[in-house]
């Protein structure tokens, strides 16, 4: 069902620059079990970013194609675009 089959790993892009960790592991992990969770720029960056960048990777790659489904769901105040990634191993 996913682009890249195998991938356990999904991109979010034209993510708020207000959103942080937590709100990501707690939408996306109804979804799946989150293995890790990766936002750019961090939480704690000092500086101010017009969009920010997602990667997590679930434990199961069946929660991929299930992810892709919250693609265009308008969070805060942009509509998030969700791909599958290749994984880095």
């Amino acid at each position: 069902m996913s682009g890249m089959p195998g991938t356990a790993v999904i991109q979010i892009t034209n993510l708020s620059s207000s959103v942080n960790s937590e709100q990501m592991r707690t939408l996306f992990g109804f979804l799946g079990d989150i293995e890790e969770l990766r936002l750019y720029p961090p939480d704690n960056t000092p500086l101010s970013f017009s969009s920010k960048v997602c990667y997590i990777k679930y434990r199961e790659p069946s929660s991929v194609g299930v992810a892709q489904h919250l693609t265009n769901t308008v969070f805060i105040d942009r509509a998030l675009i969700v791909v599958p990634c290749a994984e880095d191993d």
